[in-house]
């Protein structure tokens, strides 16, 4: 099975879920919310707090976005342009060893979707893996230069085609074997609608195709019925975005789930991975006792002598079923031979109580 370690946590199919709460933009430009969003994610249940490291002048084009007049998104209600946004939800550099400094505190792990070529060198000194955002998909440079820090490396394939993720794969299976493939629907809107557009059989797909990938969801849908349906088809890595009041202005917080639904998807969610299993079918630990007392053995209808012939008229089939006693598709084995012992009415007859066949 596909593995990668973050920080020494062993992520795959065979451990439980790996949970991203992306803090985002949701520390509105404070770094005390930024801690205080850390602390409250690690008390529900997240593995790890991301933000996103970016600067407007790098990220977006003013003008660009000024010139979009018919393009509607969930930014077009933003009440200050694009640009100011993306500028007061970046994260100074300066916040970083605080940032790593708190998650280590809390006992998570701390990471960043990076968005500016220029901070990879000095982010990786902080970061113990790198999330790739659906939005570079197509920026093959910084795929490339963030996989050959060997480090795990996360990538969303949010609107997206087939051969625009095929194309990313191969430029980080240039520098590492294994990464994680997040299957994502890049609508921010919070709309029920957007269930339908999720598509989590995409998983199925990548799992097939990409064989060396860890496959894992960043979802921006309501509640956490995607993340359990991920989870069910393989699925190792959830992210979500975090916050503290879905109902506070920002770009992020909208969609944001807040810390008690984030719980409620923990707990959930582990109970599915435990329910999940392997792919044996097997007599579990918790159904040994059990199977005795359902099952119906092989007992006489009556009280039989030795040296009797049996015949179909003296079996019953009844509960319970020892471990020495016998099912009745054992029928066969039993009709037409001779008792050795006497059988009293509704004992177990064993295949110890026979000899030869009858005449």
């Amino acid at each position: 099975m596909n593995k990668i370690e973050i920080n020494g946590k062993k992520i795959g199919v065979d451990h439980n879920p790996y949970f991203i709460a992306d803090i985002a933009a949701n520390h509105d430009g404070s770094l005390e919310r930024a801690i205080d969003l850390i602390w409250l994610a690690a008390e529900s249940g997240a593995d790890a707090a991301k933000f996103q490291n970016f600067t407007a002048k790098t990220l977006v084009s003013d003008r660009g976005f000024n010139s979009l007049n018919k393009v509607k998104t969930h930014q077009s209600k933003w009440k200050a342009s694009v640009y100011e946004m993306y500028d007061k939800a970046s994260v100074p550099l300066n916040w970083t060893e605080t940032l790593l400094k708190t998650c280590k505190d809390a006992g998570i792990d701390y990471f960043t979707s990076i968005y500016d070529l220029s901070q990879i060198e000095y982010l990786n000194k902080y970061v113990c893996a790198w999330k790739i955002g659906s939005g570079d998909l197509t920026w093959h440079e910084m795929i490339s230069n963030c996989a050959r820090t060997k480090k795990p490396i996360l990538i969303a394939t949010g609107a997206s085609n087939l051969r625009e993720v095929e194309m990313a794969v191969e430029e980080i299976e240039k520098h590492v074997k294994h990464y994680v493939l997040m299957q994502c629907n890049t609508n921010y809107t919070g709309s029920i609608e957007n269930f339908k557009h999720i598509s989590l059989n995409v998983l199925t797909t990548f799992k097939s195709q990409f064989t060396n990938s860890i496959l894992g969801l960043s979802d921006h849908t309501p509640g956490h019925s995607t993340v359990l349906g991920a989870i069910a088809l393989g699925a190792s890595v959830i992210e979500k975005h975090f916050t503290d009041d879905s109902s506070r202005e920002g770009s992020d917080h909208p969609f944001s789930m807040e810390p008690k639904s984030w719980k409620e998807m923990v707990d959930r969610s582990l109970e599915l991975k435990n329910a999940l299993g392997n792919n044996i079918k097997e007599v579990m630990q918790n159904e040994i006792e059990t199977r005795i007392v359902q099952r119906r053995a092989i007992r006489s209808s009556k009280n039989l002598k030795a040296g009797h012939c049996v015949s179909n008229s003296d079996l019953v089939f009844l509960r319970p079923c020892p471990k020495d006693g016998l099912p009745p598709y054992e029928k066969k084995k039993i009709v037409g031979k001779i008792l050795n012992k006497n059988i009293d009415k509704g004992d177990i007859i064993k295949l110890s109580d026979l000899e030869g066949n009858c005449d």
